[in-house]
């Protein structure tokens, strides 16, 4: 009876502890094809520990990168990496379990075709840990196990060849050739490890399901023109005739940040003229919630309003600043203002002035007129709405789609899109519902015009007549057209 190698031993448990740690990654990531919120482990113990429901793990920013799996554009969600990593993995593990078993540990052949199919996840895992650090700067556990366990699985199987290799030179000739295992033997085996891989992702592919019906059917803008100035627009788009895209956004969202970074990456980005209306979760402007969700965020939306055209460079400075920004204002609530009256001494004097207050006010009833939903971000194209669960997993795949049927199939003005595919979670509370809840505050009587923003650095306050209170109309008018606001300067 042929000795049992503790190498090949080895190679095995490390196959299945790469196939344990890929085959949770692969749960966590089909739990979301029901289109519903789920916590996502990110654990050493793959599948021993609590999920993690905060959406702030390395490897829930792993899973909703571009990176997590292919076909994006024509699956919801693609067809996940960590599949072909459980594929490969069995094969691994299948391959070692037969040199065991045959006791082929000194057949050079058969060692070193299980080296080469080790090498396979060994180069792929230093590609995406590269992509992990390098531009995700995300560190998930679950990968980090199948790091590990690719690395290990290559060491210990290289070790097995290179013992192998050794043996054979003490081998006379003829009982060498006995011992090889035939190319025919080894050609089969490679067929079978591409069946390995094919099998799971072509079934994936066919069994998907088909999220197609819900395409523009999650609501639409009741009232798709805006009072002038609180549309700010973000990027240029290239194509002369681009699909309009309005952005419902706070500045200080982690997850309206997440979107502009899987949002620049798509191909239909230079096809849309984006504008963006500013609904900052916090309570010290937006009298629809009870806490502030984002302190600060009220100061960081004066801020664009103040800057107009221009808001875009205030909206890149915020997102790279959240953290900070947030922290900040949490001991300081007037923080944020100082905060980005220092970086854009341009706009000092028309943040936190009442005329900026009057315009983010404005902003916020217009989404109250359309009876917009308490979370961001939300986005219309088209004046149609693009579902809440598409904007991570499936925004490959349901933006394009949305935006060719602006193009082809505009929404009419004065229509509303028909709901009746509607989410699978609770709908949140719209904006019309809070403000039924908690009155807002005393709007101004007459729509005050901001004053053009100085470029001085520390200019003089503009003297504003302070509004007279009434009670807030149904409707507000919209303003007069504002000052062409001063080019931002940092």
């Amino acid at each position: 009876m042929a000795r049992i190698d503790p190498l090949a031993i080895l190679v095995l448990l490390a196959a299945l502890a790469g196939l344990s740690f890929a085959g949770v990654s692969t749960s966590d990531f089909m739990a979301h094809l029901d289109r519903e919120v789920h916590g996502v482990h990110c654990s050493f113990l793959p599948g021993l520990a609590d999920a993690d429901v905060s959406g702030s793990s390395g490897c829930q920013a792993t899973m909703m990168s571009p990176y997590s799996s292919i076909l994006r554009e024509k699956i919801w969600g693609g067809i996940p990496v960590s599949l072909g990593g459980m594929a490969v993995f069995a094969f691994i593990g299948f391959f070692a379990a037969w040199i065991l078993v045959s006791g082929k540990r000194n057949d050079s052949r058969a060692t070193g075709f299980l080296f080469l199919a080790t090498a396979l996840p060994s180069v792929t895992s230093a590609f995406m840990a590269y992509l992990a650090l390098a531009t995700l700067d995300a560190a998930c556990k679950l990968c980090i196990g199948m790091y590990i366990a690719s690395g290990t699985s290559l060491l210990f199987s290289g070790i097995l060849w290179a013992k192998a290799r050794g043996a054979a030179k003490l081998t006379d000739a003829e009982t060498l050739a006995a011992q090889r295992t035939p190319w025919a033997v080894l050609g089969l085996s490679f067929v079978l490890g591409l069946v390995f891989v094919g099998a799971p992702a072509a079934t994936y592919a066919s069994s998907a399901p088909d999220f197609s019906s819900y395409i523009g059917s999650c609501g639409s803008l009741t009232e798709q023109t805006a009072p002038e100035g609180i549309l700010l627009p973000v990027g240029k788009p290239v194509s002369a005739n681009p699909v309009e895209m309005i952005e419902i956004l706070d500045p200080l969202c982690p997850s309206c940040s997440a979107f502009e970074e899987r949002y620049l990456d798509l191909p239909e980005a230079p096809q849309v003229a984006r504008k963006v209306l500013v609904f900052p979760l916090d309570n010290s402007c937006n009298w629809m919630i009870d806490s502030a969700i984002h302190p600060g965020a009220c100061a960081v939306s004066e801020a664009m309003l103040c800057a107009g055209d221009s808001a875009e460079s205030v909206l890149r400075w915020a997102f790279a600043e959240q953290e900070a920004i947030i922290a900040a204002s949490k001991a300081d609530p007037e923080a944020a203002g100082r905060m980005v009256s220092a970086k854009f001494p341009s706009l000092a004097a028309c943040v936190g002035s009442p005329a900026a207050k009057a315009k983010l006010n404005i902003a916020l009833r217009w989404a109250v007129k359309n009876r917009l939903q308490i979370l961001t971000p939300q986005i219309f194209v088209g004046g149609m709405r693009l579902c809440d669960e598409d904007t991570d997993l499936g925004l490959d795949y349901a933006l394009p789609k949305l935006v060719e049927r602006a193009r082809t199939s505009p929404l009419k003005p004065g229509t509303t899109e028909s709901t009746a595919v509607t989410s699978l979670l609770p709908s949140p509370t719209t904006v019309a519902e809070a403000a039924d809840k908690r009155p807002a505050p005393l709007a101004p009587s007459t729509p005050i015009t901001p004053e053009p923003i100085s470029p001085d650095p520390e200019p003089a306050p503009q003297a504003i007549e302070e509004p007279t209170p009434v009670a807030p109309p149904p409707d507000l008018a919209a303003p007069a057209a504002p000052a062409a606001p001063a080019e931002v300067t940092e």
